[in-house]
C-alpha cells in the first residue's frame, strides 16, 4: 500500500469522513475536480479511467477526445484491468458500451484496441 493510501485512510480514521467526502464539502470548481480525481487516481487508477471511460459516453454525445486518449494511451498498460473495473462498476462490459455509442470505422478502431467483450 502506498503511503499516500496509508495517509487516506489514517484521514478518514481522523475525520470520520473520507479525504474526498471533505474536497466535494469544501472546495467548488476546476480545483474540486482537480484534487478529487487525483484521490480516485491514488485510490485505484483502472477505476478512474473506465468512470471517465463512462463518462464519455453518456448522454447526447461522445466525447471522442477522452476515449482516444484513454484507449490509446493505456492499451498496452492497463485496458484489461479497465475493462475488469468497467464492468464491475457498470454490469456491462466496455466493449459494448463502446458499440453503442460509437459507429462504423471509428467504433471498429475503438473495439479493437480495447480487446474482448468481457
Amino acid at each position: 500500500m502506498s503511503c499516500f493510501c496509508v495517509a487516506l485512510v489514517e484521514y478518514k480514521t481522523i475525520s470520520g469522513k473520507s479525504l474526498q467526502e471533505s474536497i466535494e464539502g469544501e472546495m467548488s470548481g476546476d480545483l474540486e475536480e482537480l484534487l478529487v480525481a487525483i484521490v480516485k487516481c491514488v485510490k485505484n487508477v483502472p477505476a478512474y479511467l473506465a468512470e471517465r471511460l463512462h463518462q464519455g459516453m453518456k448522454g447526447g454525445g461522445t466525447d471522442e477526445c477522452t476515449l482516444n486518449r484513454i484507449m490509446v494511451s493505456r492499451s498496452e498498460i492497463d485496458m484489461l484491468d479497465i475493462r475488469a473495473e468497467f464492468k464491475k462498476l457498470y454490469s456491462y462490459s466496455l466493449h459494448s458500451a463502446i458499440e453503442s455509442d460509437t459507429s462504423y470505422c471509428y467504433g471498429d478502431c475503438l473495439k479493437k484496441i480495447c480487446g474482448g467483450d468481457d
